[in-house]
């Protein structure tokens, strides 16, 4: 199983081909985003799923209590860059909020269950983030 730079690496050299299907029926994606102190590219794969044309990716950190990097960065900067298999496109990132937040927070825990795990585990509402395709 790929975890952090090198799910990144073998995603982005074989267009997803490798690293897209991480486990069977979770399927990531490539996020960069730019550093909000470095102003340098940060790239991550993340579970995703597909909402009205969209990726949908949840900012979990495990139920870690404070957000992940790269949230922090793309609430600086919205603007990312997504990669899901060979399809890269440009996307302004925003955090969902009251029912669109619950409704697809389900469609994203009955991908991933533990993230309802991690959301006990921690005092923080977790975020899900909408990314749409400028």
């Amino acid at each position: 199983m790929l975890f952090g730079d090198e799910h990144v690496r073998r995603y982005e050299e074989t267009d997803g081909e490798v690293g897209h299907d991480w486990q069977e029926g979770v399927p990531t994606l490539v996020l960069t985003t730019k550093g909000r102190k470095t102003g340098q590219d940060r790239k991550f794969a993340l579970i995703y799923q597909e909402d009205n044309g969209n990726p949908v990716i949840v900012a979990s950190k495990g139920g870690a209590p404070n957000h992940p990097g790269w949230y922090l960065n793309l609430q600086e900067n919205p603007e990312v860059r997504v990669q899901i298999r060979a399809d890269k496109f440009t996307a302004r990132a925003r955090t969902a909020t009251g029912e669109e937040r619950a409704r697809l927070w389900d469609k994203l825990a009955a991908v991933w269950p533990d993230y309802n795990d991690y959301q006990k585990k921690t005092d923080r509402e977790i975020p899900v983030v909408v990314l749409e395709r400028v």
